[in-house]
């Protein structure tokens, strides 16, 4: 998709053809129905410079999630240069975002972050993680971190819903969040 979109190049560099792919992600992107993964698939993609990533697809996850709330970006193939370029420039932001391999038949595999989240944003991520699902009130109920309060929890929570690494479910007054990938 990547490549296509770049004109068949294999060598992805620059702040301004990283605007141009911003712009055809976003005119390309539907608004789905329900929450979903929309995959960035870097196939045969050799190289992605920072600035460019800086402009396509950090810009693109953070125009889906302020626009289109049930899209939720994931880097998808990716190499090793391509994935750690991406990585160290999310490290020094303090962002992570999902990557995954994706086969021929759409299903996940090696699913992980790219980048870093700070500590306490590692620890909410990684109790939702171990629960599969949570919401604020589960969270502070459990006691997970002494004298964290639901409202505290809602805010960690909402923090990742807001980058694209947690779904935000909302059912009555409670909002639960999953993680947006899950390996197969």
């Amino acid at each position: 998709m990547i490549r296509a979109l770049a004109g068949g190049e294999t060598i992805l560099a620059g702040a301004e053809p990283g605007r141009r792919m911003f712009g055809y992600l976003v005119a390309s992107a539907l608004a789905p129905s329900k929450p979903e993964a929309g995959f960035l698939d870097f196939s045969g993609v050799e190289v992605a410079t920072a600035s460019y990533l800086r402009e396509s697809v950090v810009a693109f996850r953070d125009y889906a999630r302020s626009t289109l709330s049930d899209l939720y970006p994931v880097v998808a193939n990716a190499n090793e240069a391509v994935a750690e370029e991406l990585a160290f420039f999310l490290r020094h932001r303090g962002d992570a975002v999902w990557a995954c391999d994706l086969d021929t038949r759409d299903v996940v595999g090696n699913a992980r972050l790219l980048g870093a989240l700070d500590d306490i944003q590692l620890e909410t991520f990684n109790r939702v993680l171990s629960l599969g699902e949570a919401s604020a009130p589960t969270l502070a109920a459990a006691g997970v971190a002494s004298g964290v309060g639901p409202t505290a929890w809602n805010n960690r929570l909402s923090s990742l819903a807001s980058r694209g690494i947690l779904i935000e479910r909302r059912g009555g007054k409670t909002k639960t969040f999953v993680p947006v990938l899950e390996d197969s």
